[in-house]
């Protein structure tokens, strides 16, 4: 059982009795004539049992404790002394340094250790008596050989393993001699005369030097190495005597400085880190952290962008269409011209030109057809798309060949009668199920009136669709299945429902068109009888009998959509058809004096801009190079062009349906539902608004769905101020706890984000799939 039955089989009467128990009244003389007389025989017995400190207490903190405790005298004695006669003494509280030092005492006075022993007492295992303890015996003799009792001797070698062993040593021990007279030879080399050793003390002398006049670093143009530290020049070994005479004659030997070292490599600085008689860098400071510390040389190696994020910043330049400055380089002319050329970025497109038109004199200066939309509401099956679909055919919108190239497909899949509807039902998940899904628009003209269709879904789970069609008509066609059975459950299913939608929407002009009537052979009765329950029904919804007629009609046949009905079964129905009761339909007042506002219905890349909108002006009058706001993202955009009934346009004013292209703002920042505006007079972003709701089902504090057109948020039923009187609005209960369906009320939802929304709009509360509520906000 669903929430929503639980709640109609419960008895109201006897739940909002006990909420009336329970009410909390804002003054005293809300008060019944018995919470009076208890009231004042309380006080009096409160004030006789407190006798001499009854002075100490007032009369309203009596009264306040009675009610509290339910005009229980002891209690509330027991409060009042308690609490304003003789309240209990307060401890002084210690202050904050006497807390400090009582828990730096705690943390400073030592723990006593507890011993090992003390630690494990309680665990099993160190309780095991000796009995069970487990001793280790010592083999009585050594194992000889493996543990799988081998001998433990290598084992047996074939010839072959011999010789192959015998190779090796050999090999061994040749490699071995000859690395000891490399070594030796090496050494022979070595001189110790002194040509040799000015020879090998020259700073760029021998295999050295080579190495270092082409080594890769010098080449790269590192900074030249430098000696670590001077050295004296050695001395041959000589006698002692002749090297104490050399001494005392010849002089001081020069200071010849060291062969200069090469620096280690990238991989070597890496791991070891510099020389010790390295020259000190300065440590880079962009990696403050220790383990991050790289030497000089592997920073160069990641000192210049990676591939990747040169390819981002040409992206983000590309995007920003800035014009990037091209440094010269050599090379020839023509690498020069390219590269410059190469450089050169177009800038944004420039604002598109305002004629600066007074749009509403040009709007009365046109001599266009008034413009009207309607929406075709009704029970799902009931007909709706057929019937508009042999409405466009019978005008010659659509040609007898187009329908019959729709026939030819609907049989392949086995829905021969559904050629008519997918004329409007062109989605293929809507062809497939047989039902119209989304709100589906189509255009025909008459002499007088450029209609728009607004075809909306029947079923039940696509309400939000049928709400944002409702939104944008002037007034509607509500259709209904004549068939037997199926005008009954119609009535039960969505007929009531989208009556009461279209209606708190603001429609105020219904045609009720009662559609398959020629399966019960066109009869009058069935005509009569669904006339009478349906009219009873949109009466008690707010629906005028001036603005509400009846037409029988064939949707499937034509019969009076656009000619009278041949048939002379329905020779009794006189009245008008279905094309001659839209022309005497008059549309809604235009809001041509207000701020610009039109809610976006859909959103598309087209040919002339790659941002455009389409939806029904609601108020206000537009031109193209105007600037427009969008909530509630807040972007601005300026309108490039305007299609008003997809003819080009220089203006378009409230009522009309228009796409227009956007220019100078990202796709990003635009929704279906979103709103644009005026920038001098912008609508305003709500979080919560007061609602005068008319209840469709019981409401209280709940989460509900708000939907406005194609808006659609989250929201809460935060408090129900008031009840109102349907008639004169005033209040007729304060903060009522439930509200029944069919009532009035006052009450306060609060969002879950910013939603663009003003007073004077219409919105339509949902919750679990069921509409509860539609109102007006204030």
């Amino acid at each position: 059982m669903s929430r929503h039955q639980a709640v109609r089989n419960l008895d109201y009467e006897e739940v909002l009795d006990e909420y009336d128990g329970y009410e909390e009244e804002e003054d005293d003389d809300e008060l019944s004539p018995e919470d009076k007389a208890l009231m004042t025989q309380g006080t009096a017995d409160v004030q006789a049992a407190l006798s001499v400190e009854a002075s100490k207490v007032t009369t309203k903190q009596i009264e306040e404790a009675l009610w509290h405790y339910y005009y229980d005298i002891d209690k509330t004695v027991t409060y009042l002394v308690s609490k304003f006669i003789s309240p209990p003494e307060k401890t002084p509280k210690a202050s904050k340094a006497e807390k400090t030092t009582q828990t730096t005492n705690a943390q400073i006075s030592p723990k006593p250790r507890e011993s090992f022993a003390a630690f494990f007492r309680d665990m099993p295992w160190g309780n095991i008596p000796k009995h069970r303890e487990t001793i280790f015996i010592p083999p009585q003799r050594p194992l000889v050989g493996g543990l799988l009792g081998g001998s433990g001797s290598p084992p047996k070698m074939s010839k072959l393993q011999k010789l192959a062993a015998a190779r090796k040593k050999k090999a061994e021990e040749k490699s071995a001699q000859e690395a000891m007279e490399q070594t030796r030879t090496k050494m022979t080399e070595l001189s110790v005369d002194d040509t040799q050793r000015a020879k090998e003390n020259s700073p760029l002398a021998g295999a050295f030097g080579k190495r270092l006049k082409t080594s890769p670093s010098t080449a790269e143009g590192r900074n030249p190495l430098t000696p670590a530290e001077p050295i004296r020049a050695e001395v041959s070994q000589q006698p002692l005597e002749e090297i104490s005479n050399e001494q005392a004659t010849a002089p001081e030997p020069e200071l010849v400085p060291s062969p200069e070292k090469a620096q280690p490599s990238s991989f070597a600085q890496t791991l070891f880190g510099y020389p010790s008689d390295a020259p000190k860098r300065k440590r880079m400071e962009l990696y403050p952290l220790p383990y991050a510390y790289f030497a000089p040389s592997v920073l160069d190696a990641f000192s210049k962008p990676s591939p990747d994020d040169v390819v981002l910043a040409a992206q983000a330049k590309a995007g920003k269409k800035t014009v990037v400055p091209q440094t010269k380089k050599k090379g020839s002319s023509a690498d020069a011209v390219a590269s410059e050329v190469k450089g050169l970025k177009i800038e944004d497109a420039p604002l598109p030109r305002s004629k600066n038109l007074d749009v509403l004199s040009e709007f009365e200066k046109s001599e266009s057809k008034k413009a009207a939309s309607f929406v075709v509401v009704g029970h799902v099956d009931a007909g709706k798309s057929t019937m508009m679909g042999r409405l466009l055919l019978d005008l010659g919108v659509i040609d007898q060949r187009t329908v019959e190239k729709l026939r030819q497909e609907a049989e392949k899949i086995g829905k021969t009668s559904f050629a008519l509807a997918w004329v409007l039902d062109q989605r293929v998940e809507e062809r497939a199920r047989g039902v119209t899904i989304d709100i589906a628009t189509n255009r025909f003209e008459t002499e007088t009136t450029a209609f728009t269709i607004l075809d909306a879904p029947g079923h039940r789970d696509f309400i939000p669709n049928m709400i944002a069609g409702a939104s944008q008509a002037d007034f509607a066609i509500l259709v209904i299945d004549a068939g037997t059975g199926a005008f009954e459950s119609g009535l039960k299913g969505q007929t009531k429902e989208h009556s009461l939608l279209i209606r708190s929407m603001g429609v105020s002009r219904i045609i009720v068109a009662i559609n398959k009537l020629d399966t019960v052979d066109w009869s009058q009765e069935r005509f009569d009888e669904i006339r009478h329950q349906v009219a009873g029904f949109l009466s008690a919804t707010g629906f005028q009998a001036k603005n509400t007629t009846f037409v029988p009609v064939s949707g499937l046949n034509g019969d009076n959509l656009v000619r009278k009905s041949s048939d002379p079964a329905v020779s009794w129905y006189t009245g008008a058809t279905l094309l001659e009761e839209l022309e005497n339909s008059e549309p809604n007042k235009r809001a041509l004096a207000k701020p610009f506002r039109t809610t976006i219905s859909e959103v598309f890349r087209s040919q002339q801009s790659p941002l455009s909108i389409s939806g029904r002006i609601d108020a206000g009058s537009v031109q193209m190079g105007d600037a427009i706001l969008v909530q509630p993202s807040g972007e601005k955009a300026y309108i490039k062009s305007i299609l008003v009934d997809e003819t080009p346009s220089d203006w378009a004013v409230a009522g009309q349906n228009v796409v227009i292209n956007l220019s100078n703002i990202d796709p990003m920042h635009v929704r279906v539902g979103d709103i644009i505006c005026d920038p001098a007079k912008p609508i305003p972003c709500v979080e919560s608004f007061t609602l005068k709701a008319l209840a469709f089902d019981f409401l209280m504090p709940m989460q509900v769905d708000v939907h406005r057109g194609r808006l659609h948020a989250a929201g809460k039923i935060e408090s129900i101020s008031a009840l109102l009187d349907k008639v004169t609005g005033s209040v007729t209960k304060k903060k009522p706890k439930i509200v029944k369906p069919g009532m009035v009320a006052r009450i306060v939802v609060k969002l879950g984000s910013k939603v663009p929304l003003e007073a004077g709009q219409r919105v339509v509360l949902r919750s679990g799939g069921e509409t509860v509520a539609a109102g007006l906000l204030e």
